[in-house]
């Protein structure tokens, strides 16, 4: 078994965490209150991370990360992703999330219509929801149908993902104020 690193890393919104393996990027994990709870956090989701130094190929990955949480969007489209454990299915909806642009949306629906599962808004959901990488896959760009918000697992929930698009400048959000 390969084995995952992890690290806290500050950001304009909070401390961060980070999951790796040689492969890509494993987790991501969003503010919470402090950054004890950030780490109880991600080792809860990622048991077998262990604390390391970071990688000269990861530290781009986590300056994207900061710049992008702190005004500074990138699609981060280039960051690789290590999708170990994750349904088919899962992954495709995932990868068509990273092809949703910087303060654009989309919704459930629409990306159940491109992973070829007509009808199936709520699975959508469901899986954004056990999105392991947030920002990375942008899962906060996908809206519910008419432009309502849906869901969002990540600390802070719905605020935390108006949030997000707020600061992407995306269309019908007003300016971030939580961050």
């Amino acid at each position: 078994m390969t084995t995952l690193g992890y690290t806290l890393f500050d950001t304009a919104v909070g401390t961060c965490g980070l999951v790796w393996s040689a492969a890509g990027v494993v987790g991501v994990q969003l503010p919470d209150t402090a950054p004890e709870p950030t780490r109880d956090e991600l080792l809860g989701r990622f048991p077998a991370a262990v604390e390391r130094p970071v990688p000269a190929a990861v530290q781009p990955v986590i300056d994207a990360v900061a710049a992008h949480l702190a005004g500074a969007p990138d699609d981060l489209r280039w960051v690789p992703v290590d999708y170990r454990n994750v349904s088919e299915f899962d992954t495709a909806v995932y990868e068509f999330a990273r092809t949703v642009e910087p303060g654009a949306v989309a919704t459930y629906g629409e990306v159940a219509l491109r992973v070829g599962r007509p009808g199936g808004a709520q699975a959508v959901g469901q899986a954004l929801g056990r999105n392991p990488v947030p920002v990375i896959v942008p899962c906060h760009r996908i809206l519910a149908a008419g432009g309502g918000i849906g869901g969002f697992s990540a600390p802070g929930s719905t605020v935390t993902k108006r949030e997000l698009l707020a600061l992407e400048h995306a269309p019908g959000f007003d300016e971030p104020t939580l961050f």
